[in-house]
């Protein structure tokens, strides 16, 4: 296994406020999936059940997939002010 695939829930309270859940880390994007499956019906996560909503703004569950050993935002970051 070289690659595992993150699950998170967001949740956009306001404009400047915004809720993240770490929901799992799988082996597969089908394993993310189902547990989407899962937990859809739940109360909260009912009420946003989008997988990898299409505006970037918007609540639901994300699917983001890594690769084991290798760095992420290995060139750093811009901070934006607001």
């Amino acid at each position: 296994m070289d690659k595992v695939y993150l699950l998170e829930h967001l949740h956009i309270i306001s404009e400047n406020n915004e809720c993240v859940k770490t929901i799992g880390i799988y082996a597969s994007e089908q394993e993310a999936i189902a547990a989407v499956g899962r937990l859809k019906e739940q109360p909260g996560f009912r009420d946003f059940p989008n997988i990898n909503p299409t505006a970037c703004d918007e609540s639901g569950f994300y699917i983001s997939c890594y690769s084991l050993g290798k760095d992420n935002w290995a060139e750093g970051f811009v901070i934006i002010d607001t």
